[in-house]
């Protein structure tokens, strides 16, 4: 087996993760009643720090209480108390104390921002870059969810979006205060900073669109606030979508966005993909999912990583979605397609796959592999025809491992359909 694998990472900031296999951030829903950390939250990060990852990335945090992902994740509230800040340490301490560097994966879910999710009330909008409402299908049923469960967004007026970057440089600091290595922004995945970068759902003419640079203004200064308020020795990382490419200008419009970031002390970029309008980072760009895997092309965004490699040569790269095998692993990082590999459900489901599998020198490549079936719905889900369920289902096992490990159960990989 490649050292390569193997090999210990330093990013700018100076955090070195001891190995190139990443927890990447999953959907957890399993916060406290008061949207602390809790008990299996502790449990959970107790078995994945023990369990040979080169680095933690947790499930997303919201950054505002008033528009939430959930209503069971973990939330930064205006004032933080006592109970808060104990309950972070004590999260940051299960996670890190066999040494593995964890980071908070901080988020505004924007108009992703379900009813019930946060304060908000029925009658209030979630907020956007601009009013342009989900299209999660064209279908009567779909369109009836879009409207039961997001409504139209309306269009942030300028103090919000300061209010917005001032959160997430709040959540930030508590996660250093907390002790983490880190702090992950999440700019992917159809959630608001994404929404700002891409001219699908940002039409605003003012400084924060328009064009690729303004577009990408909110997260240049996301990123600056959090700066102002860590260390220099804090791993400020962040997530950002494969490009969404119709031509070589949105990719090259793409690729200048990242050069904005990547001027602004960022140590690395998640590359992965998706949003609740296309679910991308459950079944990746190929759209048959027959089609045969290879280890040179196991990854679902490894060709977009290769092209922010080629103009972004000394950015520490992660890509997640799609890696299944040892050698799918050992080909990505030895072609120099990325630095970091990502690994969401099947952390999920082997909290220790890195230690008992991967890393296992006793193991030969052909049986070092992590490959798991997809979930479907039943026949009545499948009925309805609405792509956003369907693949729901899916998320939905693999959310439920992880509350298997926060109540130390035992987890397990999906049957064969």
């Amino acid at each position: 087996m490649s050292a390569r694998l193997d090999s210990p990472i330093k990013t700018p900031s100076g955090v070195v993760f001891p190995n190139r296999l990443i927890k990447a951030a999953m959907a957890e829903g399993m916060a406290d009643d008061s949207n602390n950390p809790g008990d299996k939250h502790i449990a959970a990060y107790d078995s994945w720090g023990s369990g040979g990852w080169g680095g933690l990335l947790t499930g997303n945090v919201d950054v505002s209480t008033v528009h939430m992902g959930s209503p069971k994740n973990i939330v930064v509230k205006p004032s933080i108390s006592q109970e808060t800040r104990d309950a972070w340490k004590r999260w940051a301490l299960a996670a890190q104390q066999n040494g593995t560097p964890t980071l908070v994966q901080l988020v505004h879910p924007g108009r992703q921002s379900m009813v019930g999710g946060g304060s908000r009330k029925f009658t209030e909008k979630t907020i956007a870059p601009s009013p342009i409402a989900l299209n999660i299908g064209n279908g009567l049923l779909e369109r009836l969810l879009r409207h039961l469960l997001f409504g139209s967004p309306r269009e942030m007026t300028l103090q919000e979006i300061q209010e917005v970057i001032q959160q997430f440089a709040d959540a930030a600091k508590l996660a250093y205060e907390s002790g983490f290595a880190g702090i992950q922004i999440h700019g992917a995945h159809g959630y608001l900073l994404s929404q700002f970068l891409s001219p699908k759902s940002n039409v605003r003419t003012d400084a924060y669109g328009g064009t690729p640079a303004k577009r990408a203004r909110i997260v240049t200064e996301v990123i600056r606030a959090v700066r102002a308020v860590v260390p220099s020795s804090f791993c400020v990382g962040i997530k950002l979508n494969s490009a969404d490419v119709g031509g070589s200008e949105s990719l090259e419009d793409n690729l200048e966005q990242i050069g904005l970031i990547v001027r602004e002390e960022i140590d690395f970029i998640e590359i992965s993909g998706g949003s609740y309008e296309k679910l991308r980072m459950a079944v990746g760009d190929n759209p048959d999912p027959r089609a045969a895997r290879t280890a040179a092309r196991e990854a679902f965004f490894l060709d977009y990583s290769r092209a922010v490699r080629a103009r972004y040569p000394s950015t520490l790269l992660m890509v997640t979605g799609g890696f299944r095998t040892r050698k799918g692993m050992l080909s990505a990082l030895e072609t120099n397609a990325c630095d970091l590999i990502g690994l969401g459900r099947p952390a999920a489901v082997w909290p220790k796959l890195p230690k008992e599998v991967l890393l296992n020198a006793e193991l030969k490549d052909e049986e070092a592999k992590c490959e798991l079936n997809m979930v479907r719905g039943n026949w009545f889900v499948r009925m309805l025809g609405v792509k956003m369920i369907n693949l729901g289902v899916d998320t939905l096992y693999y959310v439920d491992q992880i509350h298997r490990l926060g109540m130390g159960k035992r987890t397990e990989a999906p049957p064969k359909a």
